[in-house]
């Protein structure tokens, strides 16, 4: 069904929960795809021993190399990149499966709803909190409680697990390198997805994942992705996610365009941003 690329950096605890939840709550059979970055907490012989399809670099490269890694083994029609600290939920891929199929195109961009342990302002994620490691999670309970929490459709679709055909993978290039090791490669990717002219940017409400927050990202010495976004696009991030998907709305259709006036404002703002960075 889906090929689902996980990039993972000496996780193995996490990405051991990821890969046996979509075992365990996915209700049909899907290709995962791990790339493995360094690997010598045993992640290498763990995904040798279980089969699971990877590729490998000695050393962490990030996240835009290697999701493009991964995906160049894809194997399956829709590729989902999704972080290894994630723990999916029963039904999550039904919902999905069931948005695809009502689509009436391949040119999408949808995101499962995270479920996550701590408040940070984000209309898009349902705050509950079932633990933020391995020893204190309760899944006993998050399996309960996932599916009670009322969450309509959200707009603006740039988060993992997103999830895309593999025809518009290609067509955009995948995840840009230049943002190595990865700060802005989502917003970026959905911005190459509109320029390919994509406009159902959509957060499915009923699909969940429970997400354990920044397990590796902590651990990396961080791109100035904003700066980079707006020195490569010539607007801000926030005015992309504002004006272009309508990041947080409820999602009610597909995306505009921005009004030209608005536009222009925004364009007239970003030059000024410029000059100062």
């Amino acid at each position: 069904m889906f090929s689902i690329i996980i990039p993972t950096w000496n996780n193995l605890p996490f990405v051991k929960l990821c890969v046996e939840s979509i075992r365990k709550n996915s209700a049909y059979p899907h290709q995962v795809v791990l790339h493995i970055n360094d690997g010598s907490d045993g992640t290498l012989e763990w995904a040798k021993k279980e089969q699971i399809d990877f590729t490998h670099t000695p050393q962490n490269e990030g996240i835009c190399i290697t999701v493009n890694m991964a995906a160049g083994i894809a194997t399956q029609d829709y590729i989902m990149y999704m972080n290894d600290d994630m723990y999916v939920c029963p039904e999550w891929d039904t919902h999905i499966a069931d948005e695809i199929k009502k689509a009436g195109t391949e040119n999408f961009m949808f995101s499962a709803t995270m479920i996550e342990p701590a408040m940070h302002g984000n209309p898009c994620v349902i705050v509950q909190d079932y633990g933020s490691t391995i020893e204190t999670f309760n899944e006993k309970k998050l399996l309960q409680e996932c599916n009670s929490f009322p969450m309509a459709d959200w707009a603006g679709s740039t988060w993992p697990p997103t999830i895309v055909h593999k025809k518009y993978w290609h067509i955009t290039g995948g995840y840009s390198i230049e943002l190595s090791p990865g700060v802005s490669s989502d917003d970026d990717f959905a911005m190459k997805m509109w320029y390919a002219g994509c406009r159902m940017f959509k957060g499915i409400g009923k699909s969940r994942v429970y997400h354990f927050q920044s397990k590796s990202t902590l651990r990396v010495k961080k791109n100035n992705g904003r700066k980079q976004f707006l020195m490569k696009w010539g607007i801000n991030q926030s005015t992309f996610n504002k004006y272009y998907t309508r990041r947080g709305e409820p999602y009610t259709g597909l995306q505009q365009e921005p009004s030209e006036s608005t536009m222009k404002t925004e364009r007239f703002r970003a030059w000024l941003k410029r000059k100062i960075v």
